[in-house]
């Protein structure tokens, strides 16, 4: 199906299940245990062994030797596999490292052999019997050592142009009557989802059945045969389960390459989980950023200059974090411009994480935002309101097919009570805590990409779904059983969900934002082919034809949904694919996000007491499991601007907290109430769902709201997250 006019009416707008509180289908199996996830495949599996990886013990260098004669005598030892014993390997993403090391290393924990033995325990005591002796280079490790060196990446994907210009900026910025010439800068950031990276391998033949946690199953298929050098209809990749992604399992990491190089050396299917600090060394993480953020405006508070320069590394090949997107579309101002710049590290892959590009983007640009309103003179919230637009900025032709940017401030503003906030920082204490108040705008695009899914109707009356699509905790199980439930005229129990294989039709699968929007359109497009054969068969005219408590009516005429398919199943399958209209609008999701805080006038201690969001992303699928993702996201924020950073050993080039034990993340006491509002809002020219998404926008700016609230409470402004007590308690006012 073609999607290239703005749907108006359509049987999704009936709202009967879409759009309704609905708990997750898929929820009983994950409470029970029944859910099995990618290394729990023992239901289908017969007789695993297990292996264990090894990872390099230096960043940079060469392996000169390796013994593995202990190893492979040791008790249960089914096989060793190196780079010399694998055969050739191809790279199958120019983005990635080589999988599997040897003998030229890219980084630290690079896997470098995997160990196949009868249980795990016997898998990990031979690993440490192998015998490897490195020649260690020296390598690049520090970004803001590399910094002014670093070149101007690539144009191309995600990225784009590396740098925009529109106008004169540098001659607005430098006779700007107010100015703001600041740099930020952001860690390195670990995933840390619960699950670890693991898979199960079986080979049948010269097929191979790859059970693994991934988020984009064809993606996967496609690297995973061409790393393997095999067709790809040889591969099958199974990921109906994920224990959490957010964008470090976009791409196949080296469990599932080894685990299928162990299975065919061992002639068994093997199993491989990763161990947690291979986890934060050896697969992708949010790469650090250092930016430079120059903001002029006039006396009456609107931006006549922004300019946004950002700087990150990654290994070669390798893309920039993409800081200054946001930049280039979030607020109006005739002379612009931006810039990215790509330092080569030899540190651990940096990639997508959840928000690429916007999440650490505007951890700078909405503290410079408040920065700028101070010297202003403005509230916070009113010198954003004066710099909105409703066309992008850098190409005014096209305009925001809708934008709700002031109203989300407006509602959130009304809701967390913006009016008792005092202007002047360290004025309000509550005992012996500083109170402040802090506000970041959420931006985060709406992408389109083509999903597709297959429809069964059966005589019974019960639609079944298969598409590739994956749940990576997110719901959609649920508002894919809703769509195809609001399309057929059907109650959800009538719908059965098969999610997660690469035998099914391919989907947008779970990245960047766009999973809800696009896979439930494309089951939309399959249910609109299923309603037609539907009518054909019975004989109705499709064009009058209506779905609803399990009939199928036309005119006079009424019959149960399930006779159309008492001669046998009735099948349908397509696709959405999108027309130019994201190239005649721009489609974004938008959001405010209000925080208040307490510092400890004595220990500097942070504590967040409330958070509120306010989110304008097209209609809401459903909105309890938006709400989820939303508070999920906003926890993640506190993270990011309080505790999160990965800690490089800059002589080593090693993560050195790699482990869930020196990697700090937020747990229940760190999060106060959350309160999330959905602006009621459809966009009819995103989707024939007319959704967007919003499971990234809800990480957008609250790391930055954060930082506003402790400036607001203490007087204390840090550019350099985290935003621990060390870099706040020199600037607390005086106890009095």
């Amino acid at each position: 199906m073609k999607f290239d006019t703005p749907a108006t009416t359509n049987p999704i707008d009936q709202l009967k299940i879409i759009g309704h509180p609905t708990d997750r289908i898929d929820g009983p199996l994950k409470t029970t245990g029944t859910a099995r996830y990618a290394y729990e495949r023992n239901d289908v599996v017969t007789n695993p062994a297990y292996g264990y990886v090894l990872g390099s013990a230096i960043a940079k260098g060469r392996i000169t030797s390796m013994d593995l004669s202990r190893a492979r005598a040791a008790p249960g030892v089914l096989a060793v596999v190196t780079a010399d014993s694998a055969g050739k390997l191809d790279k199958a993403d120019k983005n990635a490292a080589d999988l599997l090391g040897g003998p030229a290393i890219e980084h630290y924990h690079q896997a470098v052999a995997i160990v196949v033995a009868e249980t795990f325990e016997q898998a990990r005591a031979a690993a440490s019997l192998i015998k490897v002796d490195y020649a260690a280079a020296t390598g690049a490790f520090d970004l803001a050592a590399g910094k002014s060196a670093a070149p101007k990446p690539k144009a191309g994907g995600l990225t784009g142009e590396p740098d925009t210009s529109v106008g004169d900026f540098a001659g607005a910025f430098a006779s700007a009557p107010i100015k703001l010439d600041a740099t930020y800068s952001t860690p390195d950031h670990a995933h840390a989802m619960m699950e670890p990276h693991a898979s199960t391998a079986s080979w049948d033949g010269d097929r191979l059945t790859l059970w693994t946690s991934n988020q984009m199953i064809d993606w996967g298929v496609d690297d995973v045969a061409k790393t393997l050098r095999i067709p790809k209809e040889k591969v099958r990749l199974v990921s109906p389960f994920i224990g959490g992604g957010f964008g470090g399992k976009l791409f196949v990491r080296a469990d599932a390459i080894l685990a299928a190089l162990g299975a065919r050396a061992a002639g068994r299917p093997v199993k491989v989980a990763l161990q947690r600090p291979l986890i934060f060394n050896n697969t992708t993480h949010r790469p650090a950023t250092i930016q430079r953020i120059r903001i002029g405006a006039g006396s009456d508070g609107k931006i006549a200059a922004i300019g946004h320069e950002s700087w990150s590394g990654n290994l070669a090949g390798g893309s920039p974090e993409t800081a200054v997107l946001q930049t280039r579309l979030l607020y109006a101002g005739a002379n612009r411009m931006t810039a990215m710049r790509l330092a080569r590290l030899d540190l651990p892959e940096g990639n997508a994480m959840r928000a690429p590009g916007e999440a650490p983007g505007m951890m700078a640009l909405e503290i410079a935002m408040d920065e700028m309103a101070e010297r202003l003179g403005l509230d916070p919230l009113e010198f954003r309101k004066r710099n909105d637009t409703q066309v992008d900025p850098e190409h005014p032709e096209r305009p925001y097919s809708q934008r709700q940017l002031v109203e989300c401030m407006r509602v959130g503003a009304e809701r967390f009570g913006w009016n008792k906030r005092n202007s002047q920082p360290g004025k309000i204490r509550d005992g012996r805590w500083l109170v402040g108040l802090g506000v970041a705008a959420a931006f985060r695009n709406n992408l389109l990409t083509k999903s597709g899914a297959r429809v069964r109707l059966d005589r019974s009356g019960v639609v079944t779904v298969e598409t590739d699509m994956t749940d990576i905790g997110t719901g959609t199980y649920t508002i894919i059983a809703q769509t195809a439930a609001e399309m057929m005229g059907l109650p959800l129990d009538k719908i059965t969900v098969r999610l997660g294989d690469s035998s099914f039709p391919v989907s947008a699968g779970s990245g960047g934002q766009w999973g809800a929007n696009n896979s439930t359109s494309g089951v939309y497009a399959a249910c609109v082919k299923l309603r037609e054969a539907v009518a054909q068969k019975l004989g109705f005219n499709s064009a009058d034809v209506a779905f609803a408590d399990g009939q199928v009516v036309s005119g006079n005429r009424k019959a149960p949904l399930g006779e159309a398919a008492s001669d046998g199943e009735i099948v349908a399958e397509d696709a959405i694919e999108y027309g130019d209209l994201a190239k005649t609008h721009q489609q974004s999701t938008f959001g405010a996000h209000f925080v208040e805080v307490g510092v400890d006038t004595a220990t500097a201690e942070i504590r967040v007491r409330r958070m509120l969001a306010v989110c304008a992303a097209g209609r809401i699928l459903n909105p309890k499991s938006a709400r989820s993702q939303v508070i999920g996201a906003m926890t993640m924020g506190v993270g990011a601007a309080l505790m999160e950073e990965l800690a490089v050993d800059k002589r080593l080039g090693i993560f050195v907290n790699h482990d869930l034990a020196g990697y700090e993340v937020p747990v229940h006491a760190d999060i106060p109430h959350q309160e999330v509002i959905f602006l009621d809002e459809t966009d009819p020219m995103s989707s024939p769902m007319k959704a967007k998404g919003v499971g990234e926008l809800g990480i957008c700016g609250v790391a930055a709201a954060v930082a506003n609230a402790i400036y607001n409470a203490s007087g204390a402004r840090v550019r350099d997250y985290p935003i621990t007590l060390d870099k706040i308690i020199d600037q607390l006012p005086e106890v009095g």
